[in-house]
């Protein structure tokens, strides 16, 4: 199916959406570079074929969804007890799950084409709202894209152990790999 004008809707049920960490300092030795997935997350788009800027997109992702599904490097494998634990710290850490539920992405300019468009918006994480730009493409019903989400803009203190020996980085990529369904 070619996507034409009009509304869709997308989420968990039709695609993936991954954050991916990267560790730094002088302890990343010993750290591990993370795949995590929201597991529970839905959006909406309005597509004009015709002229991008009468688009618009919208996402929400529940926060106490996400589940670490791959750790590389590290000195040792990842472990059960660990991926617990890597949650454990984003819900209660990072993300503050208790009180705040989803983190919200809502477009505001949309360029390009279907093929390779630009998306302006903003994304709320935390109580924190703040510019962010996503570029992606269309093949099909398929859409792929990314965004590169600088923690501490949203008031985030990257994750650091050892005595900051070991960090992540503060940059973030975020992934999605969705298809669109016509909404009803």
């Amino acid at each position: 199916m070619d996507v034409t004008a009009g509304s869709y809707t997308f989420g968990s049920q039709t695609g993936r959406l991954l954050v991916k960490t990267a560790r730094s300092g002088l302890g990343a030795k010993a750290g591990h570079d993370l795949t995590i997935e929201a597991t529970r997350w839905r959006g909406e788009a309005t597509v004009d074929v015709v002229g991008p800027a009468g688009a618009r997109v919208t996402v929400e992702v529940d926060t106490d969804s996400f589940e670490v599904r791959e750790g590389t490097g590290g000195i040792k494998p990842l472990t059960a007890a660990d991926r617990a634990e890597i949650v454990k710290t984003i819900r209660q850490k990072i993300l503050h799950t208790d009180r705040h539920k989803t983190i919200e992405f809502r477009s505001a300019r949309v360029e390009g084409s279907p093929e390779s468009f630009q998306i302006e918006g903003d994304l709320t994480i935390a109580g924190e709202t703040g510019p962010l730009t996503v570029r992606g493409g269309l093949t099909g019903d398929r859409v792929t894209g990314s965004a590169i989400v600088v923690q501490s803009r949203w008031g985030i203190k990257p994750y650091s152990a050892f005595f900051g020996a070991l960090k992540l980085r503060d940059e973030v990529e975020v992934e999605f790999d969705v298809a669109l369904t016509p909404a009803r």
